[in-house]
Order: structure tokens, then C-alpha cells, then sequence
């Protein structure tokens, strides 16, 4: 009996290989990994400078700052008199600049522009990490940042640790005229949700701003990862501390506000500047980004802070 040998079964045909040198690839913009949807600046109030500095004006305040008649007795006619005094020297708040320089050589921007503008890109790109830094210096600054300026009677310690529903309820209680927004890490919303579940008191969940958010007594709890867990803003350990904020905003309310220079030459956005420094020699093409920023608290019950935030706490459920 004979052998029969198989042979495999071949159609000569297009190869993917092939195909590929004739197709369009469909190709996104430059996905910058680190960005952040930043919706501090967003819930923020900002206010428009026109030379930089901001001055907050404060009254003395006192138990009862000025006297006042109130009575219904005629033989009582005489009105005190007095005076609500100023604060001798206010604190005037100077804007900060970030600023980088972006360079782009032409003969790769002539060429390889299409579908996408290299210098646009290249610009976008740079415009969204300023505005990051922005974000991180209105609450971590040396100078104007909201964990700095807080005050010390603004400032409470969780009971065990981990974020409960009643240091949040502490936290509104040193906040309580007209609370905006808590904001807190990524993490530290996690372990607070964590708390509320295993007591039996989930949060409800809000649309605010095209995103959705925990509500804690009605008080949306926004999401940043510059408020950071033992210094990192993505730990890899499943402990770490933090801090969670409790604040108001609004010029109006003697609240947190966001400080920004208007009119700036180039400007793109609020406080925004991109100016074009011209072509070198070697066909350079340079620009310069400049984003003026800083916050000031207008009064002091306007943030509170609560410390030491442990984000590791799990529970097992029976």
C-alpha cells in the first residue's frame, strides 16, 4: 500500500504585510498618560487681576466687634457709637508664573504635520502639564497653597484613622457656612466609601460638571491626586496618609478663590500665555508658555483640613 503524503492546503493571496503598506492607519493625538481631568480649577472660583496683586482687607474681628441698641423702651434713647476697625497690614497676594519653553524643529513640522500640527501638539501638550502644576501649587505651595494656609483651630484629626463619616461630619462643622466641595485623593474617596459601606450609609452619587461624584451630606467629594499619599501621588503601597479638605468658594462668601492675570499677551485661556520667540539659525521654531496663578483664603473658616488620613483600612463582610 502507498504512502499518501499530504501536502498543506496554500491559496496565493494578499498578505497582511502587504496590505499594511497600502492602508491608512488611523492614529490619535498624543496620549500624554500623566494628565488629569484637574476639576479643582474647575469647582474653584477664580478672579481677574489687572496688576498681579491681590489684596485681602480684613476687619478686627472680636466677640462683639460693635455695640448696638436694640429695645422697644422710649426712655432708652441714647445709640453707642463706635467703629468696626481694619486690619493694619493686610496680605497681599502676588502671582506666580509657570513657565516653560517649547522648541520644535520646522523642517519636522513642515513634513510631518499631517493629520496633526507638531507645533500644536507639541503646545497642547505643554499647555495641559502647566496646567497641572497649577493645580498642585494652589494646594501644596510654600507661599499660597491651601495645606500651608489653613489654620491650626481649622485643622482636625480622624478618630481611628481611616476617613469615617464622623470626621467628615467634623470637617462641616469647622466649614459650616455654605461648604462647597470636600477634595481628597483618589485613594482617600476609596477608603472613605469603604467606611460609609461597611457602617451601612453608602453615599449617593451627583452629575457636577460633566462628571459624576460621591455626595457626603450633599457636599460633592472631588477627586485629586496632588494631595498626596505620604508624598507620592500614585503609592504603591496599599497603606499611606493624607489629608482630606473641606472648602467654600466664592469671592462673595469670604471663601477660597483662584487668582489669575488677565489680558496677558498671547493669551489662550484664563491666565494663559502663548507667545511665538521666532526661528533660530537652525530652523528652530521656540515658544514660550506662561501660566500666572495663586489662591487666597478670605477667610479663615473658609478650608478646613482633615490629617493623617490612613487609606489602607479594608474590612472583610460576613
Amino acid at each position: 500500500m502507498s504512502e499518501i503524503h499530504e501536502r498543506p492546503f496554500e491559496i496565493n493571496t494578499l498578505t497582511r504585510e502587504e496590505a499594511y503598506q497600502l492602508a491608512d492607519v488611523t492614529k490619535t493625538r498624543p496620549q500624554y498618560g500623566a494628565l488629569t481631568p484637574k476639576w479643582l480649577t474647575r469647582f474653584i472660583e477664580f478672579k481677574a487681576l489687572e496688576a498681579g496683586i491681590y489684596r485681602v482687607n480684613k476687619v478686627v474681628e472680636g466677640d462683639a466687634p460693635l455695640d448696638a441698641l436694640c429695645t422697644n423702651d422710649p426712655r432708652k434713647v441714647e445709640i453707642p457709637q463706635g467703629r468696626v476697625p481694619y486690619q493694619r497690614k493686610p496680605r497681599e497676594y502676588q502671582l506666580a508664573g509657570i513657565s516653560t519653553i517649547i522648541n520644535v524643529d520646522t523642517r519636522v513640522s513642515d513634513v510631518y504635520s499631517s493629520p496633526y500640527d507638531q507645533a500644536s501638539e507639541q503646545i497642547s501638550l505643554a499647555i495641559e502639564s502647566l496646567k497641572e502644576r497649577q493645580e498642585s501649587q494652589i494646594i501644596n505651595s510654600d507661599d499660597y497653597g491651601l495645606l500651608k494656609n489653613a489654620v491650626d483651630s481649622q485643622r482636625v484629626q480622624t478618630l481611628n484613622g481611616a476617613p469615617t463619616p464622623d470626621d467628615l461630619d467634623e470637617l462641616i462643622s469647622k466649614v459650616w457656612k455654605e461648604p462647597s466641595f470636600f477634595l481628597a485623593h483618589p485613594r482617600a474617596i476609596a477608603a472613605f466609601a469603604r467606611e460609609c459601606t461597611y457602617r451601612g450609609v453608602p453615599p449617593v452619587t451627583a452629575a457636577i460638571h460633566g462628571g459624576n461624584f460621591i455626595l457626603w451630606r450633599g457636599i460633592p467629594i472631588i477627586p485629586t491626586d496632588k494631595l498626596m499619599v505620604d508624598g507620592l501621588k500614585n503609592p504603591k503601597s496599599k497603606s499611606g496618609k493624607t489629608n482630606i479638605l473641606l472648602i467654600r468658594t466664592g469671592e462673595n462668601k469670604r471663601g477660597v478663590i483662584g487668582l489669575y492675570q488677565a489680558g496677558v499677551p498671547g493669551e489662550q485661556s484664563r491666565g494663559l500665555s502663548v507667545r511665538f520667540r521666532g526661528i533660530d539659525d537652525n530652523g528652530t521654531a521656540s515658544y514660550l508658555l506662561s501660566l500666572y496663578c495663586s489662591a487666597a483664603i478670605l477667610a479663615d473658616d473658609a478650608i478646613g483640613v482633615l490629617e493623617d488620613v490612613e487609606v489602607g483600612e479594608y474590612h472583610e463582610y460576613k
